[in-house]
């Protein structure tokens, strides 16, 4: 089958998590059908990394663009259909180039990364078979974050404006796609519950790199005293939201119950809330760093306090599979199908969350145990070869 793939980003270098689960599935794709790689770049960011997609892309293009401004209510935004969210992917330059492509070649299948990009084939440059990869549902999301987030009045009356029509965009893709994969059936009960009920969804969970991220793969000891990791993109509104938990109500039971305690924040970008965590005893804020297995394999444990759900969470089967054993709530392990006490350990209020970290942090022989639980089942289940072979499957039924 010829298919046309269209990403919002370069996924290069495999820095965050959407990256790393959409460059294996497309070099999947790519192992099956003859697969066209177009993709978005703004100021030309990524565009020397071509050469990484033509190994096993047809053709590869990059799309120069640029996000329109952010609108206000009265400035623009009430008047768009579009949720903003999607708004501030709209270019015509892009719609243009795409119409082009799609005279030049006759594609069997365009399969799009996440529903921003979904509008450039609605109305115009109607395609008969348009699939979309969801790194993360947006309005399950979104509601979440108005959940959690503790969002001034002001924005939250703002939001739900842009939440109906995030609806209805929604509905509109799922009637127009022939196929949605989502990361996880808590995505897929969603989309069912909420936006289309017989929508066309399959659910392709998180996987890992087997080669990469093992024990042997660094040879890191661990610390001498008690360390925890918390890994990902600092700049990431879920994972502020989670360090924002864990030192205003978990941090200090924690400490006070482990002496010497050390928590590893390791992520990019991190935003100046991430930062001010760096100034507690025995926590360190990272940054950038060019390779993420030291500091796991430094960890006794990671801990995963996520209260936003929804998308791309490849800190846990990573941190299975170099040997740390994790700490996380339920919505932090959601679609991994993990169970408590075997793989991981879960808690989902702070009282429990501290208890389960200091279990895991003074009880050696459930830290072997987890250890040894966690890598084989992130061997037998979440190796990328088979999360490949999940998604490519949805595309011969």
């Amino acid at each position: 089958m010829r298919m046309l793939v269209f990403y919002p980003y370069i996924p290069w270098p495999l820095d965050r998590g959407t990256y790393q689960r959409t460059f294996h599935l497309l070099r999947a794709l790519a192992a099956e059908h003859e697969v066209d790689f177009v993709a978005l770049t703004e100021k030309g960011e990524g565009a020397e990394h071509a050469g990484v997609f033509e190994k096993f892309c047809r053709r590869v293009e990059f799309i120069p663009f640029q996000h329109p401004r952010w609108r206000t209510l009265l400035g623009g935004r009430l008047l768009n259909p579009l949720p903003s969210n999607i708004a501030h992917w709209t270019s015509e330059a892009v719609r243009e180039r795409l119409a082009q492509l799609l005279a030049a070649e006759r594609y069997d299948h365009v399969h799009v990364c996440d529903i921003a990009l979904a509008q450039y084939f609605t109305r115009s440059n109607r395609v008969e078979r348009l699939s979309v990869d969801r790194s993360r549902v947006d309005l399950q999301f979104q509601l979440m974050e108005h959940k959690n987030l503790g969002l001034p009045l002001r924005t939250k009356i703002l939001r739900c404006e842009s939440y109906a029509k995030l609806w209805l965009y929604e509905r509109r893709i799922a009637r127009r796609a022939k196929l949605q994969v989502v990361c996880g059936p808590d995505d897929e009960r969603f989309v069912r519950r909420y936006i289309a009920r017989r929508a066309p969804v399959k659910v392709v969970g998180n996987g890992v790199d087997l080669d990469f991220f093992r024990p042997d793969a660094v040879d890191t000891p661990r610390a001498a005293e008690p360390t925890l990791i918390f890994c990902g993109a600092m700049d990431y509104s879920p994972n502020i939201d989670a360090l924002r938990w864990w030192f205003g109500e978990i941090h200090g039971h924690v400490a006070a119950r482990v002496p010497g305690l050390r928590v590893l924040i390791v992520g990019k970008s991190p935003a100046d809330e991430v930062r001010a965590f760096g100034k507690n005893p025995g926590v360190t804020v990272t940054g950038t760093v060019p390779d993420v297995r030291p500091f796991y394999r430094e960890a006794w444990a990671q801990i995963v306090p996520l209260r936003i759900g929804g998308g791309t969470r490849l800190k846990i089967p990573e941190s299975m599979a170099t040997g740390t054993p994790v700490v996380s709530t339920t919505i932090g392990a959601q679609g991994l199908d993990l169970v408590h006490g075997g793989d991981v350990l879960l808690a989902d209020t702070a009282e429990a969350f501290a208890d389960e970290t200091v279990r895991m942090l003074t009880d050696a022989e459930l830290r072997r145990r987890m250890t040894a639980n966690g890598l084989a089942t992130a061997t037998a289940r979440f190796s990328w070869q088979r999360r490949g072979r999940e998604f490519c499957s949805a595309f011969t039924n």
